[in-house]
C-alpha cells in the first residue's frame, strides 16, 4: 500500500442530527491536532430541534480542514464527503470538490430513504451526476450490527455506533493513529465503559474495512506537520476557549469568577463548560431570563468578583438595561455576545456579524463601552483574557464579540503558560483614602477606584441615578451630568489597545482588505491566494473596535484601495467612516448565515484590483 504526502485535506461528515456527526468530526479533529496538524472546523447544525429522520432539513454537518502548515479556514469544498443517508448526500454534495471521494452507507439509501430525500429515481448517483467510481459504497449499518452482535446492546444503541465506523474508515484514509481516538472515547464514556469499548470496536472495524478492501477510489494520505512547536496541544472549540480565558483571567487577578447567564444558542456551551469548574472557584448561575443574568453579574461585580454574562444577539437586546447600570456605576463586567443570524429568532444555529452597531450603540443615553472581537476559535482564549483585564483595570463593562462560526468551530490549541500573560491589577481604593473616599474618586487614568464591600472606611452606595462627581450623592445638576458623561467617555477613549497589525504586502499593497472578528481566516486565505497570483495585497483585521487602535487612521489612508469585508450590510465600514475623516472604503457584504467562501472573496477582490481607481 502506497502512502502519499499531502499538504492539507478537508473532510465533511454529514447525516441526521442524531447520527453523531459532530462527535465523529470532533474525534477526527482531536486525533489530527494531537499529532501537531493545524486544524480548522465548521459544525453546521440544523435549526430544527429534532427534524424527522431522513428529512432534508434535519441534516447535520461537520467539516474539518487539516494541514501540514497553517490552515485558516475549514475549506470551501471537501476532499472527502461522508454521507450517512440519502438526505445527507442530496444536501451536502454541493460542498464537495469535483474529484472528492464520497463514503455512503448503502443501507440508508432504500426506497423510503430516497423518497424522503426527494430523489425521483433509484439511480441517485446518476440523478446527481456523481461518478460511481468516486464512491465508497458499503453496507455500513449491516457491518456495525455484525460487529456488535455479541455485545448485548439493544438495536438503538448499536445504531448509534454507525458514526464510529465512518470515522474508522476516514482514519484509515488519512493514516491516523487510532490510539488517540480510543483514549478520547474511554474518557468521554468513563462512566459507561461498555459503550466506550463498543465504539472502539466499531472504529477498528471501519479502519480494517478500509485496509482490507484497498478501495481504488481513495489513496491513503499522510499530512505531516511542518513546523512543530513544542508543547501540549488540544482540539478546542471557541466557546470552550472563551471559558478557559475567563478562568485564566480570574486566576491571574486573584478573584472568583461569576457567570450569570440564560441559555441561548450558540452561547450556552460557555455556561456548560464553566459550570464544570467549581473546584477553580467558578460560580455559575442559570437565571430565569436574560436581564436577570446580567443584573446578577452586576451584583457579583459590586461584591468584588470577575463578573461575566453570556448571550447571543437577542439576549444583548434584553440585557441592555442592566448593561447600562454597569456603565453608570462604573463596575467591571464582561458581556459575551456569540453572534448568530437575525433579526428576532432568525437563524439560531447560523453565523453572522450583525450585532456590531448594537454593541456600540444599543443602549439608552451616552453609554460608551469597549468592544473587542475574537478572530478564531483559539483566539477566543486570548480575547476573553484581554476583555477581562480591560474590564477590571478600567472599571467598565466590556463586550466580547465572537460568532457561531468561531464559537462552535475548533482549532489546535497549545496550552498556554499563565506566567507569560500580563498581570491584572484592579484599581482598588488606596489605604490613604480610607474614611475620606467617595464613590467616584478616580486615579490618574480617570478610572474610578473599586471599593469592595467589607472594607471599613470605604462604605458606599451605587445605583442607576446620576451621582455627584465629588460626593457620590444623587445629582440632577446639568453641569455635573455633562461632566460625568464626558469623564465616562474619556475613560473609554483612553484605554490603551495594541496597534492595528498589517499583514502581507504592508509596504506597497495595491489593495488593503479590512475585516473584524471571525472572518480573519477566510480573509487571510484570500490574501494569500491573491499574493500567489502576483497581486500586492495586505490585510488589516480588527480585534479592538472601541476604542480603535491609535494607528487606525494612518493604516486606512496608506493604501490606494481599501475593501471592508464583513458578514453584515456594512456595520464596521460605517463605524470606520464615523471615526476616520474622509474614509470611503469599498465594501464586500454577505448575510447568508454561512462562512465566507475564499474563492468568492478572491473573485470579488480581483475585480476591485482590476478596476480603475
Amino acid at each position: 500500500m502506497e502512502i502519499k504526502e499531502k499538504e492539507s485535506v478537508v473532510v465533511r461528515f454529514s447525516g441526521d442530527s442524531g447520527d453523531g456527526m459532530q462527535l465523529a468530526g470532533n474525534i477526527f479533529s482531536t486525533v489530527s491536532a494531537t499529532v501537531g496538524n493545524s486544524i480548522s472546523t465548521f459544525p453546521d447544525y440544523p435549526a430544527d430541534i429534532r427534524a424527522p429522520q431522513g428529512s432534508l432539513t434535519g441534516v447535520s454537518g461537520f467539516q474539518v480542514h487539516i494541514g501540514a502548515g497553517q490552515v485558516y479556514t475549514p475549506g470551501d469544498l471537501c476532499d472527502v464527503l461522508v454521507a450517512m443517508n440519502a438526505a445527507a448526500l442530496k444536501t451536502q454534495y454541493r460542498y464537495a470538490k469535483p474529484d472528492a471521494a464520497i463514503i455512503i452507507d448503502t443501507d440508508s439509501f432504500g426506497p423510503k430513504d430516497l423518497e424522503k430525500a426527494q430523489f425521483k429515481t433509484d439511480d441517485y448517483l446518476g440523478e446527481m451526476g456523481i461518478d460511481p467510481d468516486r464512491v465508497i459504497a458499503c453496507p455500513l449499518t449491516t457491518m456495525v450490527k455484525d460487529c456488535l452482535k455479541d455485545s448485548g446492546m439493544d438495536a438503538k444503541s448499536v445504531s448509534k455506533c454507525r458514526n464510529m465506523f465512518a470515522l474508522g474508515l476516514v482514519c484509515w484514509l488519512f493514516d491516523r493513529d487510532l490510539d488517540v481516538a480510543f483514549n478520547f472515547l474511554r474518557e468521554k464514556f468513563a462512566k459507561k465503559p461498555e459503550v466506550a469499548e463498543a465504539n472502539i470496536k466499531v472504529i477498528q472495524a471501519g479502519y480494517d474495512y478500509g485496509h482490507n478492501t484497498h478501495s481504488s477510489v481513495a489513496n491513503v494520505y499522510r499530512i505531516e506537520t511542518k513546523h512543530k512547536v513544542p508543547g501540549r496541544y488540544m482540539d478546542i472549540t471557541g466557546n470552550k476557549a472563551t471559558a478557559y480565558g475567563f478562568i485564566a483571567a480570574a486566576e491571574k487577578a486573584g478573584l472568583k469568577l461569576y457567570l450569570g447567564s440564560y441559555p441561548i444558542t450558540p452561547a450556552t456551551d460557555v455556561l456548560h463548560e464553566l459550570s464544570k469548574h467549581k473546584s477553580l472557584g467558578v460560580v455559575t448561575v442559570q437565571c430565569e431570563d436574560e436581564i436577570a443574568g446580567c443584573a446578577s453579574a452586576v451584583g457579583a461585580s459590586f461584591a468584588g468578583a470577575l463578573a461575566v454574562t453570556s448571550t447571543s444577539g437577542p439576549g444583548i437586546c434584553l440585557k441592555s438595561e442592566a448593561m447600562n447600570l454597569a456603565v453608570i456605576m462604573e463596575l467591571p463586567l464582561v458581556v459575551l455576545d456569540v453572534q448568530r443570524g437575525g433579526p428576532a429568532t432568525g437563524l439560531p444555529t447560523k453565523s453572522e456579524q450583525t450585532d456590531l452597531l448594537q454593541a456600540l450603540f444599543g443602549r439608552n443615553g451616552e453609554s460608551p463601552m469597549p468592544v473587542v472581537a475574537a478572530a478564531s476559535p483559539t483566539d477566543c482564549f486570548e480575547m476573553a483574557y484581554a476583555a477581562a483585564k480591560m474590564a477590571l483595570e478600567h472599571m467598565t463593562p466590556v463586550i466580547l464579540m465572537t460568532d457561531a462560526f468561531v464559537a462552535n468551530g475548533s482549532g489546535a490549541f497549545r496550552l498556554p503558560d499563565l506566567k507569560n500573560y500580563p498581570a491584572i491589577n484592579p484599581p482598588y481604593g488606596p489605604e490613604e483614602l480610607r474614611g475620606s473616599w467617595t464613590p467616584y474618586m478616580r486615579n490618574e487614568q480617570g478610572v474610578r477606584y473599586w471599593a469592595v464591600p467589607g472594607r471599613e472606611g470605604f462604605e458606599h452606595i451605587l445605583g442607576g441615578l446620576e451621582k455627584d462627581d465629588k460626593t457620590g450623592a444623587i445629582s440632577t445638576n446639568p453641569e455635573n451630568h455633562d461632566l460625568m458623561t464626558r469623564k465616562r467617555k474619556a475613560k473609554i477613549d483612553g484605554i490603551p489597545v495594541p496597534d492595528l497589525e498589517v499583514l502581507g504586502d504592508k509596504d506597497d499593497a495595491e489593495l488593503l482588505i479590512v475585516g473584524f472578528g471571525g472572518t480573519y481566516g477566510h480573509l487571510h486565505a484570500a490574501m494569500d491566494e491573491l499574493r500567489s497570483q502576483g497581486h500586492k495585497v495586505a490585510l488589516a483585521h480588527f480585534r479592538y473596535i472601541n476604542p480603535l487602535p491609535a494607528n487606525t487612521t494612518e493604516v486606512l489612508r496608506r493604501y490606494p484601495k481599501v475593501v471592508v469585508a464583513e458578514q453584515n450590510m456594512g456595520q464596521l465600514a460605517g463605524w470606520l467612516r464615523m471615526k476616520v475623516d474622509g474614509f470611503v472604503p469599498q465594501q464586500y457584504n454577505e448575510v447568508k448565515g454561512q462562512p465566507f467562501k475564499v474563492a468568492e472573496l478572491v473573485a470579488a477582490f480581483t475585480e476591485i484590483l482590476n478596476k480603475e481607481k
